[in-house]
């Protein structure tokens, strides 16, 4: 009788909370959210399964946890808490993106500078609603919708805050279908839904090959912060359009990103635990991140509706959404709205250039950040 009652002390079923199960229910939300709905599956299954991980009662105290030293977990989150994930992630994107239609249309870049506003704004509402800078830094780069990017600044400066951060730009990340579209509808006139672009031109592949070099010495140059982050995208494009590498581009945006993406997803999932996540603080990211991601759609569409005041060849408002680093979702999303108002009207092509460029903003935005507070 005696060995049956230690038995039961040793499970997880006496030390349930109430938060434990709210975290797990939360968890299982996110994998059906993404097996039901589509949304952003390969991010959502792997950060739900490990919220339920993290909140299984007795995985702490047996020295099982993502923050005991020595567990599996903790081993797998160092990956997290020293960058190499989302360093590893910026090389998949860049062997998967392709800066043709930017190089095509440089003038776009500046829808994917503008969505950062969004960024710069959270950081100053953050610091009004209690947070220290280093945490505000950390909360604004939400508006970029770049999780990589929003889990490596928060690694660096606000360690503690890792798991409702990455929690709140993976979310709204999935969700950019959602919120988006309302924004754009609000900001554009049925005019303007219907503007035709002009056709992109053929970019070469010596442009191709140069730009990632020139692009990367440029941008480090700016925020040296982001330096790993930079020369992991451009690396990763290199890569791709050298046209002597395919081998290696093709791991990096096949099996390299899917392992990584598990492994970053479940432990900053494990991280997201009941008594840290539970929190004033944690409410108030999530709002937070959901104003950020906000303005920097609505400052993107506005900035298109801005420059169309000064240029001959006009510019789809629609795509101004697609400044936020949500590749190729926000893009897909500019389609998707123009096709509404004019089915042949296809905008997809000319919305990943500030799509790509909007990438870039947030790792140079995030670098701004790193080096100005970082020391």
């Amino acid at each position: 009788m005696q060995e049956l009652v230690q038995f039961i002390q040793t499970t997880g079923f006496l030390n349930f909370s109430w938060g434990n199960v709210l975290m797990i229910i939360a968890g299982l939300v996110f994998i059906w959210l993404a097996i039901t709905k589509g949304f952003e599956p390969l991010l959502l299954v792997p950060i739900g399964f490990g919220i339920v991980i993290g909140n299984i009662p007795g995985v702490a105290e047996q020295g099982l946890g993502v923050m005991d030293s020595g567990s599996v977990l903790n081993i797998l989150y160092f990956g997290v808490s020293k960058g190499v994930y989302p360093s590893l992630i910026f090389l998949g994107i860049g062997a998967m993106t392709d800066f043709g239609t930017l190089i095509a249309n440089p003038k776009l870049i500046l829808l994917g500078a503008a969505a950062q506003f969004g960024i710069f704004a959270t950081f100053i509402g953050s610091i009004l609603l209690g947070f220290n800078i280093l945490e505000a830094a950390s909360i604004g780069i939400i508006g970029g919708a770049d999780g990589p990017t929003s889990i490596y600044l928060a690694s660096k400066l606000a360690p503690h805050l890792v798991g409702p951060i990455a929690l709140a730009a993976y979310s709204y990340m999935s969700l950019v279908p959602v919120i988006q579209p309302p924004i754009m509808k609000l900001l554009t006139t049925p005019k303007e839904r219907l503007i035709r672009m002009k056709p992109l031109r053929v970019v070469s592949k010596r442009e191709k090959i140069i730009f990632p070099l020139v692009a990367f010495v440029v941008t480090a140059l700016i925020a040296p912060g982001s330096v790993v982050l930079l020369a992991m995208l451009f690396l990763g494009n290199l890569l791709k359009e050298s046209g002597v590498t395919e081998r290696l581009a093709s791991s990096a945006r096949s099996v390299l990103i899917d392992v990584v993406t598990i492994l970053i997803g479940l432990t900053v999932g494990a991280r997201t635990t009941a008594d840290a996540f539970l929190t004033p603080s944690s409410i108030k990211i999530f709002l937070l991140g959901a104003a950020s991601f906000c303005v920097a759609t609505a400052t993107g569409v506005i900035f298109a509706k801005i420059m169309n005041l000064f240029i001959k060849d006009k510019i789809n408002p629609l795509i101004g959404n697609a400044g936020v680093s949500a590749v190729p979702a926000s893009a897909r999303v500019s389609q998707m709205v123009g096709q509404q108002y004019d089915k042949s009207n296809y905008l997809i092509m000319h919305a990943m250039a500030p799509n790509v460029a909007g990438v870039v903003g947030s790792a140079v935005a995030a670098g701004v950040l790193l080096g100005i507070l970082g020391n």
